[in-house]
């Protein structure tokens, strides 16, 4: 594979990258370790993971996914041929068994979380450390429109971005980034940055998909013009761009078969667009999902498409989308369908 620079970093990362967060949940240790022999043959050099995961995120499974990562990487004596990414959890009320639900971005709690990855993922460093959500209220995880906080008790994005400095001074973390961050999140970083010779963040991971390219209204221009590459998460829709749920069908063992919860691609017009979608790929004699992975992937504000998969046929498939290459034709069919049926997921 190409690989492409991860921001002003030096770090160059394989375009696409391999998601883990079924790692412990709907995937065995050996599965997950078959995933990850698997992706590093193709090329792929780039692993995310997240202090929270498996998700759905439960008690009893909390840093399992990064527990198999660590010992997969100690057993394969290949962390050096790895750039690894993992998450320090923002405050959330649904993770009561994080930090006994006391989770924040402040530096208590970053360099807590930081230590507890580190030792689970047997490493002495983590390559990218990024902050899965913002401290502060604002509008991520599909919800629409911004109301301001009646009263802002976050914690200050400068706290934060002084806490994660020490740590790169300290050599526990080489580059920063965030997630599920909003345009003025992602200009404060780097204004702050700029302002007291900090830290730059070199990346945002946010959801990004045929069915939700919320990302291009704002956050677009700004991962271009300041070098801050979208890891895209979620290209697939949780496999919804596949075709394997259109018509109410619920295959065995499938993530949205197991997990009602989410329903996050799944409304009546997020189906309608998936059909027209998928309707194209099989008039192009193209595969729904290499497709789909391959038109993000193919993105020029995207660094790396995180590709996550519960079977090895699943990830091979995910992996043949690197050779795709969309012909203008078929990005105008795309354009048309997403003209009729703009961000029906967001």
């Amino acid at each position: 594979m190409q690989l492409r620079e991860l921001g002003r970093s030096g770090i160059q990362v394989s375009p696409l990258c391999l998601g883990t967060m079924t790692f412990g949940q709907q995937n065995t240790e050996a599965e997950a370790h078959a995933q990850l022999d698997l992706a590093l043959a193709a090329g792929i050099n780039f692993i995310d993971t997240a202090e929270i995961y498996p998700v759905p995120p439960l008690p009893e499974t909390q840093g399992r996914t990064e527990r198999y990562i660590g010992n997969w990487l100690k057993s394969r004596g290949c962390r050096s041929r790895v750039v690894l990414a993992t998450k320090v959890a923002g405050p959330a009320d649904w993770l009561p068994h994080v930090r006994e639900g006391r989770n924040r971005l402040d530096r208590p709690n970053i360099e807590a979380a930081l230590d507890a990855s580190l030792r689970r993922l047997q490493t002495d460093w983590i390559d990218l450390y990024q902050l899965h959500w913002p401290d502060r209220e604002t509008n991520f995880f599909g919800k629409l429109g911004y109301t301001p906080a009646n009263h802002d008790a976050s914690v200050p994005l400068l706290e934060t971005l002084q806490t994660l400095a020490d740590l790169a001074g300290a050599g526990k973390i080489r580059q920063i980034g965030v997630s599920n961050e909003t345009p003025w999140g992602l200009m404060r970083y780097l204004t702050l940055a700029e302002q007291y010779d900090l830290p730059r963040m070199v990346s945002i991971q946010n959801p990004y998909s045929l069915l939700n390219r919320s990302f291009e209204i704002g956050l677009a221009e700004t991962a271009l013009r300041e070098d801050c590459g979208l890891l895209a998460y979620s290209p697939l829709a949780f496999g919804v761009l596949s075709g394997k749920y259109l018509n109410g069908r619920r295959p065995p063992g499938a993530r949205l078969t197991l997990f009602e919860r989410f329903n996050r691609y799944s409304n009546p017009e997020a189906e309608a667009a998936t059909a027209d979608y998928v309707a194209l790929a099989h008039r192009r004699g193209l595969d729904p999902a290499q497709m789909a992975l391959a038109w993000v992937t193919s993105r020029p504000f995207t660094t790396s498409n995180i590709i996550g998969a519960t079977t090895l046929e699943q990830l091979e498939n995910n992996l043949a989308s690197i050779d795709l290459q969309l012909d203008e034709t078929v990005i105008a069919e795309i354009e048309a369908i997403h003209t009729r049926q703009p961000n029906p997921a967001p």
